[in-house]
């Protein structure tokens, strides 16, 4: 945050991360479901504990720089929707708000749209991914959107990251680019290429090449 206060950049990127169950606790536990009780627990602690007392501080520090804080929301860290997103901005200040990816959005069956209207509405978009997800229907079928394998072993996972355009229809991703459009952001869409599938080249041509249709469309 001290760099870009010197660089002149108002926006930094990062992960909320993920504390374990306690104090001692050495690796991440991210909580999936309401039960047993004891998830409650882990929530209850890793929220009042820890995560709001650190963004807080966090948030501080980069307000006091001129500095926003754009978390992404990331599966496997306490802030990995909407609503979690949401709850820590509430607790942290205006400053802290989203890097919008939909590429983590799509296997948890959210639409982007609909987030990116949730995200408005509270003047949380602050800097956006572009990055698609594809489904492997045969595996999907038989083993749901819960997915641990390796990004390595594509092929035998249920779903895995692809350029704009190869996982989610043209129009799935117009309705994304007008919606931020409508929403009045004018910042940067940052291609990521995580294709395992296709070379980084390829990906990226292919990606520019669809963005930069849609981007013509909504401002027209």
């Amino acid at each position: 945050m001290l760099l870009a206060e010197k660089l002149g950049v108002d926006t930094v990127n990062c992960f909320s991360g993920c504390p374990g169950d306690s104090e001692d606790a050495r690796y991440p536990n991210w909580v999936t479901c309401s039960w047993p009780e004891d998830y409650q627990e882990i929530l209850h602690w890793q929220w009042g504990k820890s995560v709001i007392p650190y963004w807080k501080e966090e948030a501080r520090f980069a307000r006091n720089h001129g500095v926003k804080i754009a978390i992404e929301m990331h599966p496997g860290f306490v802030v990995f929707n909407t609503e979690t997103l949401l709850k820590l901005r509430t607790e942290a200040g205006p400053n802290l708000g989203c890097n919008f990816d939909p590429s983590h959005l799509f296997w948890q069956q959210a639409d982007p749209v609909s987030v990116i209207r949730a995200l408005a509405e509270q003047y949380a978009l602050f800097h956006v991914h572009a990055k698609d997800t594809g489904f492997n229907q045969e595996k999907l079928s038989v083993n749901g959107v819960i997915e641990t394998k390796s990004a390595e072993r594509a092929a035998e996972r249920s779903w895995v990251f692809r350029t704009v355009g190869r996982g989610s229809s043209e129009e799935t991703w117009r309705r994304i680019i007008q919606a931020l459009n409508d929403a009045g952001y004018d910042g940067f869409v940052s291609i990521e290429h995580e294709d395992r599938l296709m070379g980084k080249a390829e990906g990226l041509e292919e990606a520019v090449a669809l963005l930069s249709v849609l981007l013509r469309e909504a401002q027209t």
